[in-house]
């Protein structure tokens, strides 16, 4: 079995970091569950996807649960320059990453918000240290905990490495940087895409599930969505971004024309086994990301 997240990591744990761990759970646990989301799990479908459902994820949100408290509680700890914390955040992310896939039996459904949610934590709670946390400063963090990534992990590849990651393979074929991209450069889909859209549907009263989708399709107009390259190619992703776009101008989720045809973009995304599964993680990071700096949802729950 593979090691436990606390007794590789002992440390005391301060309520700041519990907050903060506690709002990232929030954004993956609100995330798989709202619907409908084109071509992704949720609590009434299994999407276009085959070896997962509500429960795998489930399962392995519980286990990395603890993995977001641990990075904000390591960002505080740390008293060293910002690119010294990446380090630290990344052992904590392999253990965590070894114990998700032995619970979900080898099924990746949370690598990406894994590393995405890690390094955003820790740099909150390096942050927080200051008092409350302003989220242009998080993000900014967030570059300079990550700064070179790109370059160290991708620019130098060849098709002669022995054995290449996904990531890395679609570095080669269409340079997409993935994950690593977007958090080096302090989540820009985040910024531009999901908090406008989550805030948008949160200033419009819809439920906390519309606020969710709504953040989805916003999103799915612009990320470079590594899990649609990898099942398909880059035409596919490119009419994925279109179809999104005629989402949101039907009206999304705020008329029935718009929600009707979300539905209808489901049906067709799991006939062509499409998963826009890069911006789901996004959708995560977005709620996390607005709960460290509102600290509630001032929407209805139901």
């Amino acid at each position: 079995m593979a090691e436990r997240v606390l007794d590789y990591f002992e440390m005391k744990i301060e309520k700041e970091a519990w907050q903060i761990g506690e709002a990232f759970l929030q954004g993956i646990l609100l995330e798989v569950s709202s619907c409908p989301k084109p071509g992704l799990v949720s609590t009434i479908s299994m999407g276009s996807h085959r070896d997962m459902n509500i429960l795998t994820f489930m399962v392995g949100s519980a286990v990395i649960s603890s993995t977001f408290t641990l990075c904000a509680q390591a960002g505080r700890n740390h008293t060293g320059k910002a690119n010294e914390l990446l380090p630290i955040l990344r052992k904590i992310g392999i253990v965590s990453e070894k114990r998700l896939l032995e619970a979900t039996k080898g099924v990746n459904t949370q690598r990406g918000i894994l590393f995405a949610g890690g390094i955003l934590c820790g740099a909150a709670g390096f942050l927080s240290k200051k008092g409350d946390i302003n989220l242009k400063e998080l993000f900014k963090l967030t570059t300079r905990i990550t700064e070179g990534l790109v370059e160290r992990e991708l620019l130098g590849l060849s098709l002669d490495k022995k054995k290449l990651t996904a990531g890395e393979q679609l570095f080669l074929k269409y340079k997409a940087t993935g994950i690593r991209g977007e958090v080096e450069r302090g989540f820009p889909s985040v910024q531009n895409y999901g908090l406008p859209a989550f805030k948008e549907a949160v200033e419009n009263r819809v439920s906390l599930n519309h606020c969710l989708v709504h953040t989805l399709i916003s999103l799915m107009t612009a990320v470079e969505d590594t899990t649609i390259l990898w099942r398909k190619d880059k035409e596919t992703l490119i009419n994925v971004q279109k179809t999104a776009q005629n989402l949101l101008d039907m009206g999304s989720v705020f008329t029935k024309e718009g929600l009707r045809e979300i539905e209808n973009v489901n049906k067709d995304f799991i006939k062509k086994n499409i998963s826009p599964g890069g911006s789901a993680d996004l959708v995560a990071v977005t709620v996390g990301s607005y709960l460290l700096e509102n600290g509630h949802f001032p929407v209805r729950i139901l």
